[in-house]
């Protein structure tokens, strides 16, 4: 099938088959995103889909996990997602997971009896932009959501059986707040309990809504070494059993990745390498042309 735009999935799904189902996110207002800005949103025919299906079972794919695309699939109405997701079950009888982005007011909106039956055909994890634990940063940042109402629409995912990921993003909060951030979303995901968490660290592009602010004062970022320090108190204070945590930075060279708790000493020992690198130089800032 040919793609539009750029892809962008949690490296957990790494190693799914992504079938895009749609182009574009159906929300695509938050100040800080690019990826999708330049892109019409639109649903992708039945028909097309269902041929990319039969192209790959044709080549011998069964794969058994499905990665449903593009930046918010789950805004399809239920009844065209049990049609699509019987098909991925003609096609692949082998899948046994179908995960996907979505946002929280999409889950709010559809009814519990719809997503039980979506979890019934095989939808597992939904990941959800968090981003951050913050009310008033969440309204800067146009994410359409507060944090009570993403604690909502989780308490809705895990009563019809099905489990959710976290997109953050540490650095978001802007400067002074890391540490003050950090603690919000760690009680957060102890009360939400997440399978997963993916840290996109801030970075931010220069024509982002959100760099008029920063031009005007009106937003100052946090550097890298205040980033660090946010995930650091993150990794610390999570309690969640088997979550699994993925964190990037942009500009600088650092990545951890692990299960918690099980490698959270390891994980703080690498980051507490990256503040000592980064205390006494120049502040490094992730904006992008």
């Amino acid at each position: 099938m040919e793609y539009e735009g750029q892809i962008c999935r949690g490296p957990m799904e790494r190693a799914s088959y992504m079938l895009p189902i749609s182009v574009g996110c159906s929300y695509n207002r938050c100040r800080f995103c690019m990826l999708f800005k330049h892109l019409r949103y639109r649903e992708l025919p039945l028909e097309q889909i269902e041929a990319e299906l039969r192209r790959v079972s044709a080549v011998g794919g069964n794969p058994r996990q499905v990665f449903l695309g593009d930046g918010n699939a789950f805004s399809a109405p239920t009844q065209r997602m049990l049609a699509i997701l019987s098909l991925v079950h003609r096609y692949f009888p082998a899948c046994e997971t179908v995960n996907m982005d979505a946002t929280v007011h999409d889950i709010l909106r559809k009814p519990q009896a719809e997503l039980e039956a979506l979890s019934a055909a095989g939808v597992r994890t939904l990941y959800l932009g968090i981003e951050c634990g913050l009310d008033d940063v969440l309204a800067r940042m146009n994410k359409g959501q507060t944090v009570a109402q993403a604690g909502e629409a989780i308490e809705k995912l895990h009563q019809a059986g099905m489990g959710y990921g976290a997109h953050m993003m540490t650095g978001i909060a802007g400067k002074g707040r890391g540490l003050e951030n950090a603690q919000a979303l760690a009680a957060f995901y102890n009360r939400t309990r997440p399978d997963r968490i993916v840290n996109f660290s801030f970075f931010l592009h220069k024509r982002a809504p959100l760099y008029q602010d920063i031009l005007s004062g009106a937003f100052v970022p946090a550097d890298e070494l205040e980033n660090l320090r946010e995930e650091q108190r993150l990794l610390e204070l999570l309690e969640t059993q088997g979550l699994t945590y993925d964190g990037f930075h942009d500009c600088i060279a650092v990545r951890v990745r692990g299960l918690l708790p099980r490698d959270r000493d390891r994980m703080l020992r690498k980051l507490e390498s990256a503040v000592g690198e980064y205390e006494g130089k120049e502040p490094v800032y992730a904006v992008v042309e």
